[in-house]
């Protein structure tokens, strides 16, 4: 039974299919950011490059040795990279207009 007269949600992304951990991973890189840089809409006036190279830095150290953490942060370098990727996808959605 189509219940979308109730609660028009067809098509919406179903967000709870999202591993909870990735966000909790990537607030806890957002909140180090944050403590450093003091503002927290700063990542916007970052060059996408920027984050695609820091991503492929973070990528390699996680090759080298998935348990190692960001000398600077103490975070995993995995939860740094998906913080970048997060960033470098919200860019190119800004950017097309789509959401």
């Amino acid at each position: 039974m189509n219940k979308q007269h109730a609660k028009a949600d067809a098509g919406k992304p179903r967000l709870s299919l999202v591993p909870t951990d990735i966000i909790t991973a990537i607030a806890r890189v957002r909140e180090y950011g944050n403590a450093k840089y003091g503002d927290p809409a700063n990542w916007k006036q970052v060059e996408p490059e920027r984050y695609r190279v820091a991503a492929f830095r973070h990528l390699l150290a996680y090759i080298k040795d998935p348990s190692s953490k960001d000398e600077e942060s103490g975070l995993p370098h995995l939860w740094h990279q998906a913080c970048n990727v997060a960033f470098l996808i919200a860019m190119e959605v800004q950017d097309d207009g789509k959401s």
